[in-house]
């Protein structure tokens, strides 16, 4: 019976594998790519930011938010002009950045706020002049969130 492969990444795997190998030197070079783009910018716009690719002289970088991408494009020649002191982007010619919100948000909880008296009042009040049963029941229940 033949053997399964081993799935393991190690370095002495790589010899075996040529794609692999250059795979992750590929990774590798996009790493160092990533830290050396976003060291050049601002801490404030750093965060939320990242590098997507370097092809031909353009940089792409992506933001989190719409007024994070127009800061950076505002100061896209002061940026470029910083990256051109490093071996890699020599040659940037061109920035662009697209907006890419965060894939996952946290949802905040929802919060509930109970009624004042003064406003329970009002609800038990219009509930007594509402011929409607089901309308009555829930302004009744409704004035019921009062806060004590």
């Amino acid at each position: 019976m033949k053997e399964k492969p081993s799935l393991e990444l190690r370095p002495e795997s790589l010899d075996r594998a040529p794609v692999l190998k250059e795979l992750m030197a590929r990774a590798r070079a996009h790493q160092q790519a990533e830290k050396k783009a976003i060291a050049a910018l601002p801490p404030a716009l750093a965060e939320g930011t990242r590098f997507v690719s370097y092809r031909e002289g353009e940089l792409m970088l992506s933001a989190s938010n719409g007024p994070k991408a127009s800061q950076i494009r505002y100061r896209q020649h002061e940026l470029m002009a910083e990256l051109r002191k490093c071996e890699v982007f020599r040659y940037v010619w061109k920035l662009t950045v697209k907006v890419v919100p965060p894939r996952f948000s946290e949802v905040p909880e929802a919060q509930h706020r109970p009624l004042s008296k003064e406003n329970a009042r009002l609800l038990r009040e219009e509930a007594g002049h509402t011929k409607d049963k089901r309308l009555r029941e829930v302004l009744e229940k409704l004035a019921s969130h009062v806060q004590d």
